[in-house]
């Protein structure tokens, strides 16, 4: 085995360090409408709809990334479709990391550093809905794998488009 290594000891694998160096609310917006409209808690049926997209980027520092979660959480009634309340969410860290091939550094970053932000986040809604009046708002958890499954998709269908479309 070791002549197949040219006479060298097989190389280890880099270990994975992954360190969350600081988190930081970016932005947070929520808007209470049904008090601003007046209406009667028991007039509504709230409908609860939640969009999520990432954002990541190197930082200066050396194996130091940025990772932003951005969530947009929309309440209307459900018998008239009027609007409840509007949660928008910046929230983001830090990172450390070490040791993931540059080639799946992406999908590490789009998929693994959110999936560590989450339960944080989930916290933050939760307390911004019962503190605003609503009944607490406990997030589902986020399949970070399917979401950026769905962005190279959309990505794809992108680029692909304008080589579809016919030239004039």
């Amino acid at each position: 085995m070791a002549e197949a290594n040219n006479g060298a000891a097989p190389q280890p694998a880099q270990q994975l360090k992954m360190q969350i160096l600081g988190q930081f609310i970016r932005d947070l917006s929520f808007e209470n409408i049904i008090v601003q409209k007046g209406i009667g808690a028991a007039q509504v049926q709230p409908e609860i709809q939640v969009q999520v997209s990432l954002d990541a980027r190197k930082r200066a520092v050396e194996n130091q990334y940025e990772v932003l979660t951005k969530f947009k959480i929309t309440s209307s009634n459900a018998s008239d479709k009027a609007p409840l309340f509007l949660l928008e969410l910046e929230y983001g860290g830090i990172f450390h990391i070490e040791g993931v091939p540059e080639e799946q550094m992406h999908p590490f970053l789009m998929i693994e550093c959110p999936r560590m932000l989450f339960p944080y986040v989930r916290r933050i809604v939760s307390d911004v809905t019962t503190d605003g009046g609503f009944p607490q708002l406990n997030l589902d958890t986020v399949d970070f794998v399917a979401l950026y499954r769905q962005e190279l998709a959309r990505r794809a269908a992108s680029i692909q488009k304008p080589a579809d479309q016919p030239a004039n």
